[in-house]
């Protein structure tokens, strides 16, 4: 393995961060040929561990990877770049669209135009929950943690963390406690102590701060989204829909029809997919205080949802090959993946549901979700029906189909 300098370490990760579009799939895919194969810093043993370790963490699995090639590669500074770069196009482009949608997003063209992109958000739910389902479901035990976990979630409205709680608890206590075989001690030492004080106090400082200001709002949004950054196994889709019933339901912050058009622009841009996060805060910090607490909100989520990666990698990654070793870990990682499709499920039907008919609302006793059928929309079904035939059938990308989408949408409106 080569030891790259600085320069090389900017240019390649700068790169990496510049065209991460398309997912965590696409984006490792993209560091795999840098790292591994174009530029041979990374075996691919290596690089599979630490994909698998990446998985295991909380957090966006794509960042993460690159943060811990970056610290293997030339240390803390290292790793801080690699990550850095990784969130820093997407988060700057996210902030001039949500400002944008804040401004203007009311208008009827642009209201017509995001029917289109609502209408292709359901298609890539559904492919999402295809991919990991098809890699999740192994057996008969992965079906039917992915069903319970979509009846607690759809039928009931359990919370998100107590499915993938318990998912991990079922997949830690149901394996053998047999080890496998350790690969050598990682390389370099390890400061758990310090490197959990250093990067805790960091997360915390903007959060004891504005406790300390009184800013209630800034302290509810920051308390949230730091135990977002907890709970987010599996990828942003699969905690997306603990999010939306937080961020609509419980505290008020947006509407669902503002979720939903905050996934489509996240879809949009480079880097990883929870930077919808911060649009999110954004139009939260916008209607409290317009564009100065737009702006505060926006980098409070935007810090307390990515330090805690930095945590996680430089805490663990000392440890990879140790963790590698640990079968029940493995195990409980797999049941939450399994858990994970059925979430990933409920988002499917929630977004269709909520795209397809204007008005709908929890059934009786229970939370699910049943639509006023007087409130269908036959031009959202046909606009999603397209938006299928253009990326299932044509294997079309979502940016080409959000832009057709878009102008079979305007059409008829500026015709009008």
């Amino acid at each position: 393995m080569s030891v790259p300098g600085w320069p090389q370490m900017l240019r390649v990760f700068g790169r990496i961060g510049l065209l991460s579009f398309g997912g965590p799939a696409a984006q490792i895919a993209l560091m795999h040929r840098e790292l591994v194969e174009r530029h041979g810093w990374l075996s691919e043993a290596a690089y599979l561990r630490a994909l698998s370790l990446c998985m295991l963490l909380p957090g966006p699995e794509a960042m993460q990877l690159a943060t811990y090639a970056g610290w293997r590669l030339r240390g803390t500074a290292g790793g801080l770049l690699a990550g850095v770069l990784f969130v820093v196009p997407g988060a700057v482009v996210i902030g001039v669209l949500a400002l944008g949608y804040a401004y203007y997003g009311q208008l009827p063209l642009v209201q017509a135009a995001f029917l289109g992109i609502k209408a292709a958000v359901i298609i890539v739910v559904f492919q999402a929950l295809r991919k990991v389902a098809a890699k999740a479901l192994t057996g008969l035990e992965g079906v039917a943690l992915a069903a319970l976990s979509f009846v607690a979630l759809f039928v009931f409205g359990l919370p998100f963390p107590l499915i993938i709680l318990g998912a991990g608890i079922w997949g830690f206590l149901h394996h053998s406690t047999a080890r496998v075989p350790l690969d050598p001690a990682p390389t370099g030492s390890a400061h758990p102590v310090r490197t959990l004080v250093i990067w805790g106090g960091l997360w915390a400082a903007p959060l004891l701060i504005i406790w300390a200001l009184g800013q209630q709002f800034l302290l509810q949004l920051g308390l949230f989204f730091s135990k977002l950054a907890v709970v987010t196994f599996g990828g942003a889709y699969a905690v997306l829909a603990y999010m939306t019933q937080s961020v609509v339901q419980d505290h008020g912050w947006i509407t669902t029809q503002q979720m939903i058009d905050a996934l489509g622009l996240a879809e949009t841009t480079p880097g990883p997919l929870i930077l919808v996060t911060e649009f999110v805060a954004l139009l939260a910090g916008f209607a409290q205080s317009g564009i100065s607490g737009a702006v505060a909100a926006g980098a409070l989520a935007l810090w307390v949802t990515f330090t805690p990666c930095f945590l996680w990698i430089f805490l663990a990654g000392p440890y990879l090959e140790a963790l590698s070793g640990m079968p029940r870990l493995s195990a409980a990682l797999r049941a939450i993946t399994a858990a994970v499709v059925g979430v990933i499920a409920n988002l499917s039907v929630w977004f269709a549901l909520h795209v397809v008919f204007e008005r709908v609302t929890p059934g009786g006793v229970l939370a699910m979700p049943l639509p006023d059928w007087s409130s269908f929309d036959a031009t959202a079904l046909g606009l999603t029906v397209l938006a299928g035939i253009l990326m299932l059938v044509f294997n079309r990308g979502f940016v080409f189909t959000m832009c057709v989408l878009g102008v079979v949408a305007v059409g008829p409106a500026v015709v009008g």
